[in-house]
């Protein structure tokens, strides 16, 4: 068998929105993390505003300052529709709406490229009323296309996140769309250990080793089962050291993110305690000897 491979740690700037985005990356690196989960929104280096090369250069340069590594996220709430979190999706009825996710997604992956981001994260989208399967599974295939395409041109993971409540929610349903994409080679997995917690019927540590040929980007933290609320380390019901190690086993290189979107308020100190929890687990990258 061959060693772990020690984990390397990050933090989302969801849960830093609180913070400007160099105060945010300084801390991090400060606390030792090894990357950053970075979630384009209207704080953290906006995708829909003027001047984005040139603000994604100032980025890259502040990265490689502090020698973090970093995955680009886009799960921001309003980035798009002020008054529709999460709207529009890759599955609303408008095309324009469609097409403006993925327009947004196209973006995110030029974005990680400049960067020279692991991979970009993103979801389905709740299946809009008086919508069906067929239809919904049609138009999310049709959406990821392009966005397939620049991945590709770019050589940068996509990785797609089930999320509870959407069309694509489950592991199951992840191996569902590579069947109907044909597999193509950029499209792989975000996991959420709290989401498999929260609603798969297989452990969080089995669902890594069955999901570990195609993880592209994680993302952690505490979740309790059946309830989609992400919890700060020890708050729900996980038990991370087979967690911790059934990652480590795979070989997986890109970032472990932790995952606190709601908790901004108190995300310096929220940060803090997370690498200290993680690193009291297990023997990870960057601990203490």
């Amino acid at each position: 068998m061959s060693p772990a491979t020690p984990l390397r740690l990050g933090y989302g700037t969801n849960g830093l929105t609180d913070l400007r985005l160099t105060d945010a990356l300084a801390l991090l690196a400060d606390l030792g993390y090894d990357g950053v989960g970075l979630t384009l929104d209207h704080m953290h280096l906006d995708p829909l505003a003027p001047g984005l090369p040139g603000r994604t250069r100032q980025v890259a340069d502040k990265l490689c300052e502090l020698d973090l590594g970093v995955t680009i996220e886009t799960g921001a709430r309003y980035v798009l529709d002020p008054r529709r979190k999460h709207g529009p999706s890759l599955l609303d009825p408008d095309p324009d709406g469609r097409a403006a996710r993925t327009a947004l997604l196209t973006t995110a992956v030029q974005v990680a490229a400049d960067l020279g981001a692991h991979a970009v994260h993103c979801f389905s989208g709740i299946t809009p009323a008086d919508t069906d399967p067929d239809t919904a599974w049609k138009r999310l295939e049709e959406s990821l296309t392009p966005v397939l395409d620049a991945a590709a041109d770019a050589r940068v993971p996509l990785a797609i996140e089930p999320e509870p409540g959407h069309l694509l929610a489950t592991l199951a349903d992840f191996h569902h769309l590579r069947r109907v994409l044909d597999d193509p080679e950029p499209l792989g997995l975000t996991l959420d250990i709290g989401h498999c917690q929260c609603l798969e019927p297989a452990p969080p540590a089995d669902c890594i080793r069955d999901a570990a040929p195609w993880l592209r980007h994680v993302q952690i933290e505490d979740m309790r089962r059946g309830v989609h609320e992400h919890l700060p380390f020890g708050d729900g019901e996980i038990d991370f050291p087979p967690v911790l190690e059934a990652l480590a086993a795979t070989g997986y290189q890109g970032l472990t993110v932790v995952e606190l979107p709601r908790h901004s308020h108190a995300g310096p100190e929220l940060a803090r305690a997370s690498i200290e929890f993680l690193r009291a687990q297990t023997p990870l990258k960057g601990a203490p000897a």
